[in-house]
């Protein structure tokens, strides 16, 4: 296709295309070296795709054989993640993997998983009798036969450790270009002209493909391989931090050859994930969740964790994961010059993710870009104070600094004004944004007292009219009142 001439277009040497967590971790490590990148997000903010909603598990390399690319990236990113976890700063937990075997004819899987965890290098996989899996966590139901631990294991918040990638590459250098949906691609000489739906336009030299669930047509807009991306549905019930059903270790089922099962999952913030479902649909922009599943979730978990209780459900909240074959697809497009696709990544697509940008990287300088280590790179981000992490002391010196660190929002999960600020200066500026930075609004009440508090403060600080103020952009407004009761000015 032809585009009309702007002889201003930014030019970069990379454009990364989504930025859930493989696009997060591609841009971040090529913000190392003295190119010029781009990310190109479709929604209003970073992880607002199949990240965002997802288990949050940092998986122990037993469930895939090592023939896999996925497996193998899998294995290599676990490993990343202690050292991103000291340079970055987000949640992130060893806590270990548990595999429960509720019936003595289930330990045949189990044996398996343990050889295949055995024949990928696992550290410290064990083959666990009754007595042993009760020992690492005794919360199990007394019917268990044995099982698999997993220490490697572990847990992490998937949105903020997006938000941190996101934050250490924009530090670097890296552009940050959300609400842009790539509509048209067409090569210029050594350049992608890269089209948004609203007209705006840059060029890159290279383009990575890391689009997720909408990777296949990413792929068509380059005139690249011809493939499709099929969602499939996952619902997850969220127990309160309160309930007595929270295990120490992430907790599987014997896996079926369609799923890992019905998981319940430790969160590092203190509630505890069950789900998640797995549910083929046709439709990508589909995150119902129903009553029917509740209740299948509910009593696949209790057959695990016998204290789960419905009463302890404050939430729900449904994923899609992007299925493409039984592996991930990584490499250089074989009809687009220039062109790298990244799709299909599934489970434990998280886990890998680091990996897959150190691949990701080594595919470019094969293709030809020349990339030299930038003098100055600076890998770490600031932890941002919280004040559910402070002593008295501490929060007391914090108030005396700003009265903001005093006033709290929200009292579920003891967030400030001040930490509802920081999180709108940087460029969360929709609701889910602010809640998946901060927490606010996912606590017992979900929202029920403070949404309308940050609301206010997102609308001073970001100067955004009342009917600006989105729950995650695009048309998802919140206020619909024409003459609303919002001031700017006032007590919150």
């Amino acid at each position: 296709m032809d585009f009309e001439p702007q002889p201003d277009l930014s030019a970069f040497d990379a454009a990364v295309i989504g930025c859930g967590v493989s696009g997060a971790n591609i841009a971040r490590r090529l913000s190392a070296y003295s190119i010029k990148t781009a990310i190109l997000e479709k929604d209003s903010d970073v992880s607002f795709g199949t990240s965002k909603a997802n288990s949050g598990i940092i998986h122990g390399g037993f469930h895939h054989n090592k023939k896999y690319l996925k497996s193998r990236l899998e294995m290599q990113g676990s490993m990343m993640f202690d050292q991103l976890r000291r340079e970055l700063n987000f949640p992130f937990k060893r806590c270990g993997i548990i595999v429960a075997a509720l019936h003595y004819d289930e330990m045949k899987v189990v044996e398996h998983l343990y050889l295949q965890g055995i024949q990928n290098d696992c550290i410290g996989i064990e083959l666990c009798s009754r007595q042993r899996i009760l020992e690492l966590e005794p919360k199990l139901s007394y019917d268990v036969a044995g099982g698999l631990y997993a220490p490697g294991g572990g847990i992490v918040e998937p949105y903020r450790f997006v938000f941190a990638l996101v934050e250490s590459a924009l530090k670097n250098g890296v552009s940050l270009f959300t609400d842009f949906k790539v509509s048209e691609a067409c090569q210029s000489g050594d350049y992608w002209r890269i089209r948004a739906k609203d007209g705006r336009e840059i060029k890159a030299r290279y383009a990575i493909n890391a689009a997720g669930l909408f990777a296949d047509e990413v792929s068509k807009i380059f005139c690249a391989e011809d493939f499709t991306i099929s969602a499939r549905k996952g619902e997850y019930y969220l127990l309160d931090r309160l309930t007595k059903a929270c295990p120490s270790r992430v907790v599987f089922p014997v896996p079926t050859a369609v799923s890992k099962g019905m998981l319940v999952i430790p969160t590092v913030e203190g509630t505890v994930l069950v789900g998640p479902t797995a549910d083929d649909t046709e439709d990508k922009n589909n995150f119902s969740t129903t009553a029917k599943h509740l209740e299948q979730i509910l009593v696949s978990g209790k057959k695990m964790i016998p204290f789960i209780r419905e009463n302890d459900v404050i939430t729900s909240f449904a994923g899609q994961r992007p299925c493409l074959g039984e592996d991930f697809y990584i490499e250089a497009s074989k009809k687009a010059r220039n062109f790298v696709q990244v799709a299909g990544i599934q489970s434990p697509g998280l886990t890998a993710s680091p990996a897959i940008a150190e691949y990701v990287k080594n595919i470019l300088v094969e293709m030809g870009l020349q990339l030299t280590e930038k003098p100055g790179w600076n890998p770490i981000v600031e932890n941002h104070p919280k004040v559910r992490e402070m002593s008295l002391n501490e929060h007391d010196s914090y108030i005396a600094k700003d009265p903001a660190w005093g006033n709290m929002v929200c009292r579920c999960e003891n967030v400030s004004e001040a930490e509802i600020v920081q999180a709108v200066k940087l460029g969360h500026t929709t609701l889910d944004g602010v809640k998946y930075f901060t927490r606010a609004q996912m606590g017992r009440c979900q929202g029920g007292f403070c949404t309308y508090k940050i609301i206010k403060i997102i609308m001073r600080e970001a100067n955004l009219s009342w009917d600006e103020v989105t729950k995650h952009g695009a048309e998802s407004r919140v206020l619909a009142a024409e003459k609303p009761e919002l001031q700017y000015g006032g007590s919150l």
